[in-house]
Protein backbone atom coordinates (compact mmCIF):
# COMPACT_ATOMS: atom_id res chain seq x y z
CA UNK A 1 0.00 0.00 0.00
CA UNK A 2 2.84 2.47 0.80
CA UNK A 3 3.96 2.83 -2.84
CA UNK A 4 0.35 3.43 -3.87
CA UNK A 5 -0.04 6.40 -1.50
CA UNK A 6 1.28 9.08 -3.85
CA UNK A 7 -1.03 11.62 -2.27
CA UNK A 8 -1.19 11.67 1.52
CA UNK A 9 -2.75 13.77 4.25
CA UNK A 10 0.50 14.97 5.83
CA UNK A 11 1.48 17.70 3.38
CA UNK A 12 4.72 16.00 2.40
CA UNK A 13 6.04 16.27 -1.14
CA UNK A 14 6.99 13.23 -3.20
CA UNK A 15 10.64 14.34 -3.02
CA UNK A 16 10.53 14.38 0.78
CA UNK A 17 9.16 10.84 0.70
CA UNK A 18 11.69 9.68 -1.93
CA UNK A 19 8.92 8.92 -4.43
CA UNK A 20 8.33 9.90 -8.05
CA UNK A 21 5.03 10.49 -9.81
CA UNK A 22 4.80 7.78 -12.48
CA UNK A 23 3.29 8.60 -15.88
CA UNK A 24 -0.35 7.67 -16.27
CA UNK A 25 -0.93 4.38 -18.02
CA UNK A 26 -4.33 2.97 -18.88
CA UNK A 27 -5.23 -0.36 -17.32
CA UNK A 28 -4.39 -2.85 -20.02
CA UNK A 29 -6.98 -5.39 -21.05
CA UNK A 30 -10.10 -4.04 -19.37
CA UNK A 31 -11.42 -2.35 -22.53
CA UNK A 32 -9.65 -4.52 -25.12
CA UNK A 33 -12.18 -5.93 -27.64
CA UNK A 34 -10.22 -9.18 -27.82
CA UNK A 35 -11.08 -9.93 -24.19
CA UNK A 36 -14.83 -9.34 -24.50
CA UNK A 37 -16.84 -12.34 -23.29
CA UNK A 38 -20.35 -12.68 -24.73
CA UNK A 39 -22.86 -15.19 -23.41
CA UNK A 40 -24.26 -17.71 -25.87
CA UNK A 41 -27.70 -16.02 -26.04
CA UNK A 42 -26.03 -12.67 -26.80
CA UNK A 43 -23.85 -14.34 -29.44
CA UNK A 44 -26.99 -15.82 -31.00
CA UNK A 45 -28.69 -12.40 -31.05
CA UNK A 46 -25.68 -10.89 -32.86
CA UNK A 47 -25.77 -13.62 -35.49
CA UNK A 48 -29.53 -13.22 -36.02
CA UNK A 49 -29.03 -9.48 -36.59
CA UNK A 50 -26.20 -10.21 -39.04
CA UNK A 51 -28.32 -12.73 -40.93
CA UNK A 52 -31.30 -10.38 -41.26
CA UNK A 53 -29.34 -7.19 -41.78
CA UNK A 54 -31.29 -5.46 -39.01
CA UNK A 55 -29.97 -3.25 -36.20
CA UNK A 56 -29.31 -4.98 -32.88
CA UNK A 57 -30.90 -3.05 -30.00
CA UNK A 58 -29.28 -3.78 -26.63
CA UNK A 59 -30.59 -2.93 -23.18
CA UNK A 60 -29.19 -3.73 -19.75
CA UNK A 61 -27.66 -2.12 -16.70
CA UNK A 62 -25.01 0.52 -17.40
CA UNK A 63 -21.62 -1.15 -17.33
CA UNK A 64 -22.73 -4.59 -18.54
CA UNK A 65 -20.87 -4.35 -21.85
CA UNK A 66 -23.46 -3.02 -24.30
CA UNK A 67 -21.15 -0.45 -25.84
CA UNK A 68 -18.12 -2.72 -25.84
CA UNK A 69 -19.98 -5.37 -27.82
CA UNK A 70 -19.73 -3.17 -30.92
CA UNK A 71 -15.94 -3.06 -30.53
CA UNK A 72 -15.86 -6.83 -30.15
CA UNK A 73 -17.91 -7.36 -33.32
CA UNK A 74 -15.71 -4.98 -35.30
CA UNK A 75 -12.59 -6.70 -33.96
CA UNK A 76 -13.74 -10.23 -34.78
CA UNK A 77 -15.07 -9.36 -38.25
CA UNK A 78 -12.09 -7.15 -39.13
CA UNK A 79 -14.25 -4.09 -39.83
CA UNK A 80 -13.89 -0.41 -38.90
CA UNK A 81 -16.04 0.85 -36.03
CA UNK A 82 -17.85 4.18 -36.38
CA UNK A 83 -19.44 5.65 -33.25
CA UNK A 84 -22.31 8.04 -32.68
CA UNK A 85 -22.85 9.18 -29.09
CA UNK A 86 -26.43 10.35 -28.74
CA UNK A 87 -27.09 13.65 -26.95
CA UNK A 88 -30.23 15.29 -25.64
CA UNK A 89 -29.99 17.71 -28.58
CA UNK A 90 -29.39 15.09 -31.30
CA UNK A 91 -31.55 15.14 -34.42
CA UNK A 92 -31.98 12.48 -37.07
CA UNK A 93 -29.74 14.47 -39.41
CA UNK A 94 -26.89 14.34 -36.88
CA UNK A 95 -26.67 10.58 -37.27
CA UNK A 96 -25.68 11.06 -40.92
CA UNK A 97 -23.94 14.41 -41.29
CA UNK A 98 -23.22 17.80 -39.79
CA UNK A 99 -23.58 21.06 -41.70
CA UNK A 100 -21.46 23.96 -40.43
CA UNK A 101 -23.83 26.75 -41.42
CA UNK A 102 -22.06 29.39 -39.34
CA UNK A 103 -18.69 28.89 -41.04
CA UNK A 104 -20.42 28.70 -44.41
CA UNK A 105 -22.16 32.03 -43.79
CA UNK A 106 -18.93 33.63 -42.59
CA UNK A 107 -16.93 32.50 -45.63
CA UNK A 108 -19.70 33.59 -47.98
CA UNK A 109 -19.30 37.16 -46.72
CA UNK A 110 -15.64 37.32 -47.68
CA UNK A 111 -15.18 39.61 -50.64
CA UNK A 112 -12.40 37.54 -52.17
CA UNK A 113 -14.47 34.36 -52.17
CA UNK A 114 -17.25 34.78 -54.71
CA UNK A 115 -18.36 31.16 -54.86
CA UNK A 116 -18.47 28.82 -51.89
CA UNK A 117 -18.82 25.06 -52.31
CA UNK A 118 -21.42 23.87 -49.79
CA UNK A 119 -19.80 20.44 -49.73
CA UNK A 120 -16.83 21.94 -47.89
CA UNK A 121 -19.07 22.52 -44.88
CA UNK A 122 -20.56 19.03 -44.71
CA UNK A 123 -19.00 16.54 -42.28
CA UNK A 124 -20.23 12.96 -42.39
CA UNK A 125 -21.14 11.33 -39.10
CA UNK A 126 -21.15 7.62 -38.20
CA UNK A 127 -24.05 6.13 -40.17
CA UNK A 128 -23.65 8.56 -43.05
CA UNK A 129 -19.95 7.68 -43.31
CA UNK A 130 -20.77 3.96 -43.22
CA UNK A 131 -23.32 4.31 -46.03
CA UNK A 132 -20.90 6.29 -48.20
CA UNK A 133 -18.08 3.84 -47.42
CA UNK A 134 -20.28 0.90 -48.41
CA UNK A 135 -19.26 1.48 -52.03
CA UNK A 136 -15.94 -0.12 -51.07
CA UNK A 137 -16.23 -1.66 -47.60
CA UNK A 138 -18.48 -2.70 -44.74
CA UNK A 139 -18.55 -0.98 -41.33
CA UNK A 140 -19.87 -1.50 -37.82
CA UNK A 141 -21.86 1.47 -36.52
CA UNK A 142 -22.51 2.08 -32.82
CA UNK A 143 -25.45 4.33 -31.91
CA UNK A 144 -24.89 4.71 -28.19
CA UNK A 145 -27.63 5.47 -25.64
CA UNK A 146 -30.39 6.27 -28.11
CA UNK A 147 -32.81 6.88 -25.24
CA UNK A 148 -30.94 10.13 -24.51
CA UNK A 149 -32.21 11.61 -27.78
CA UNK A 150 -35.38 13.70 -28.09
CA UNK A 151 -38.66 11.81 -28.35
CA UNK A 152 -38.97 12.07 -32.14
CA UNK A 153 -35.44 10.89 -32.92
CA UNK A 154 -36.17 7.11 -33.28
CA UNK A 155 -39.19 7.72 -35.53
CA UNK A 156 -37.26 10.22 -37.65
CA UNK A 157 -34.65 7.61 -38.64
CA UNK A 158 -37.03 4.74 -39.49
CA UNK A 159 -36.69 5.06 -43.27
CA UNK A 160 -32.94 5.57 -43.18
CA UNK A 161 -32.31 2.59 -40.87
CA UNK A 162 -34.46 0.28 -42.95
CA UNK A 163 -33.19 1.40 -46.36
CA UNK A 164 -29.71 2.53 -45.36
CA UNK A 165 -30.06 5.68 -47.43
CA UNK A 166 -30.04 9.39 -46.67
CA UNK A 167 -30.12 12.79 -48.35
CA UNK A 168 -28.04 15.87 -47.59
CA UNK A 169 -30.66 18.57 -47.71
CA UNK A 170 -28.19 21.44 -48.19
CA UNK A 171 -26.68 19.98 -51.37
CA UNK A 172 -29.45 17.70 -52.63
CA UNK A 173 -27.03 14.75 -52.76
CA UNK A 174 -28.49 11.33 -52.00
CA UNK A 175 -26.59 8.27 -50.85
CA UNK A 176 -27.67 4.66 -50.60
CA UNK A 177 -25.78 1.67 -49.29
CA UNK A 178 -24.39 -1.05 -51.46
CA UNK A 179 -26.31 -4.04 -50.11
CA UNK A 180 -23.30 -6.36 -50.12
CA UNK A 181 -21.63 -3.94 -47.70
CA UNK A 182 -24.69 -3.12 -45.60
CA UNK A 183 -23.53 -1.52 -42.31
CA UNK A 184 -23.85 -3.56 -39.12
CA UNK A 185 -25.71 -1.33 -36.66
CA UNK A 186 -25.55 -1.77 -32.87
CA UNK A 187 -27.87 0.44 -30.81
CA UNK A 188 -27.70 0.69 -27.02
CA UNK A 189 -30.33 1.91 -24.59
CA UNK A 190 -30.40 2.28 -20.82
CA UNK A 191 -34.21 1.99 -20.90
CA UNK A 192 -34.62 5.51 -19.54
CA UNK A 193 -37.57 6.03 -21.88
CA UNK A 194 -39.78 3.82 -24.02
CA UNK A 195 -38.88 3.57 -27.69
CA UNK A 196 -41.62 3.69 -30.37
CA UNK A 197 -43.13 0.38 -31.52
CA UNK A 198 -42.39 1.20 -35.16
CA UNK A 199 -38.72 1.57 -34.28
CA UNK A 200 -38.63 -1.62 -32.21
CA UNK A 201 -40.15 -3.62 -35.10
CA UNK A 202 -37.13 -2.79 -37.22
CA UNK A 203 -34.62 -4.04 -34.63
CA UNK A 204 -33.43 -7.32 -33.20
CA UNK A 205 -33.79 -6.91 -29.43
CA UNK A 206 -31.66 -8.38 -26.66
CA UNK A 207 -31.46 -7.52 -22.97
CA UNK A 208 -28.07 -8.22 -21.41
CA UNK A 209 -28.71 -9.59 -17.91
CA UNK A 210 -26.17 -9.20 -15.16
CA UNK A 211 -23.70 -12.09 -15.54
CA UNK A 212 -23.93 -15.16 -13.31
CA UNK A 213 -21.00 -16.06 -11.05
CA UNK A 214 -19.27 -18.40 -13.49
CA UNK A 215 -19.45 -15.86 -16.32
CA UNK A 216 -18.22 -13.07 -14.01
CA UNK A 217 -15.15 -15.15 -13.19
CA UNK A 218 -14.55 -15.80 -16.88
CA UNK A 219 -14.86 -12.09 -17.67
CA UNK A 220 -12.40 -11.12 -14.92
CA UNK A 221 -9.85 -13.71 -16.02
CA UNK A 222 -10.19 -12.50 -19.61
CA UNK A 223 -9.80 -8.80 -18.88
CA UNK A 224 -7.63 -8.35 -15.78
CA UNK A 225 -3.99 -9.46 -15.59
CA UNK A 226 -4.19 -11.18 -12.22
CA UNK A 227 -1.26 -12.28 -10.12
CA UNK A 228 -1.07 -16.04 -9.75
CA UNK A 229 -1.66 -16.01 -6.00
CA UNK A 230 -4.68 -13.69 -6.34
CA UNK A 231 -6.23 -15.84 -9.07
CA UNK A 232 -5.76 -19.01 -7.03
CA UNK A 233 -6.58 -17.79 -3.54
CA UNK A 234 -8.71 -14.64 -3.68
CA UNK A 235 -10.64 -14.32 -6.95
CA UNK A 236 -13.57 -16.50 -5.86
CA UNK A 237 -13.78 -14.66 -2.56
CA UNK A 238 -13.67 -11.28 -4.32
CA UNK A 239 -16.52 -12.19 -6.67
CA UNK A 240 -18.57 -13.60 -3.79
CA UNK A 241 -17.98 -10.42 -1.79
CA UNK A 242 -18.97 -8.31 -4.81
CA UNK A 243 -22.21 -10.27 -5.23
CA UNK A 244 -22.97 -9.82 -1.52
CA UNK A 245 -22.58 -6.07 -1.94
CA UNK A 246 -24.87 -6.06 -4.99
CA UNK A 247 -27.49 -7.94 -2.94
CA UNK A 248 -27.74 -5.02 -0.50
CA UNK A 249 -30.41 -2.35 -0.88
CA UNK A 250 -28.52 0.05 -3.12
CA UNK A 251 -29.77 2.92 -5.26
CA UNK A 252 -27.32 1.96 -8.01
CA UNK A 253 -25.84 -1.51 -8.01
CA UNK A 254 -22.24 -1.77 -9.24
CA UNK A 255 -21.95 -3.39 -12.66
CA UNK A 256 -19.33 -5.43 -14.47
CA UNK A 257 -17.27 -2.35 -15.35
CA UNK A 258 -16.94 -1.44 -11.66
CA UNK A 259 -16.12 -5.05 -10.77
CA UNK A 260 -13.19 -5.11 -13.20
CA UNK A 261 -11.72 -1.88 -11.82
CA UNK A 262 -12.25 -3.08 -8.25
CA UNK A 263 -10.58 -6.45 -8.87
CA UNK A 264 -7.66 -4.64 -10.54
CA UNK A 265 -7.11 -2.53 -7.41
CA UNK A 266 -7.41 -5.51 -5.04
CA UNK A 267 -4.94 -7.42 -7.19
CA UNK A 268 -2.51 -4.48 -7.46
CA UNK A 269 -2.56 -3.56 -3.77
CA UNK A 270 -2.68 -7.14 -2.45
CA UNK A 271 -5.92 -6.50 -0.56
CA UNK A 272 -7.57 -9.68 0.62
CA UNK A 273 -11.39 -9.64 0.25
CA UNK A 274 -11.79 -12.47 2.79
CA UNK A 275 -9.58 -11.15 5.58
CA UNK A 276 -10.81 -10.91 9.19
CA UNK A 277 -7.96 -8.61 10.27
CA UNK A 278 -9.42 -5.15 11.19
CA UNK A 279 -6.69 -3.17 9.39
CA UNK A 280 -7.17 -5.20 6.20
CA UNK A 281 -10.96 -4.91 6.46
CA UNK A 282 -10.55 -1.13 6.59
CA UNK A 283 -8.35 -1.27 3.47
CA UNK A 284 -11.05 -3.26 1.72
CA UNK A 285 -13.74 -0.77 2.71
CA UNK A 286 -11.56 2.00 1.27
CA UNK A 287 -11.95 0.40 -2.16
CA UNK A 288 -15.76 0.58 -2.02
CA UNK A 289 -15.44 4.07 -3.51
CA UNK A 290 -14.92 2.25 -6.81
CA UNK A 291 -18.22 0.40 -6.48
CA UNK A 292 -20.51 3.01 -4.91
CA UNK A 293 -21.73 5.99 -6.95
CA UNK A 294 -23.45 7.93 -4.17
CA UNK A 295 -22.96 8.51 -0.45
CA UNK A 296 -25.97 6.47 0.65
CA UNK A 297 -24.75 3.37 -1.18
CA UNK A 298 -21.23 3.84 0.17
CA UNK A 299 -22.56 3.89 3.73
CA UNK A 300 -24.70 0.81 3.08
CA UNK A 301 -21.69 -1.07 1.68
CA UNK A 302 -19.44 -0.09 4.57
CA UNK A 303 -22.10 -1.00 7.11
CA UNK A 304 -20.86 -0.95 10.70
Amino acid sequence: MSNFQLYNNKGQTLTERSLELPPYSKIEGIDAPKGYIASQPLTDAVNVALALGQPLLLTGEPGTGKTQLASSIAHQLGLPLLKFYTKTTSTAKDLFYRYDSLRHFHDAQLKDKKEVDTNEYIELNALGQAIVNSADMRSVVLIDEIDKAPRDFPNDVLYELENMAFKIRETGMQYATREANRPIVIITSNSEKNLPDAFLRRCIFYHIPFPATALLKQIVNSRVALKEDFRNDMLDAAIEHFEDLRAKKLRKKPATAELLSWIHVLNTLNIRPNSDIPAEINQLKMTYTILAKNQDDLEVMRGD
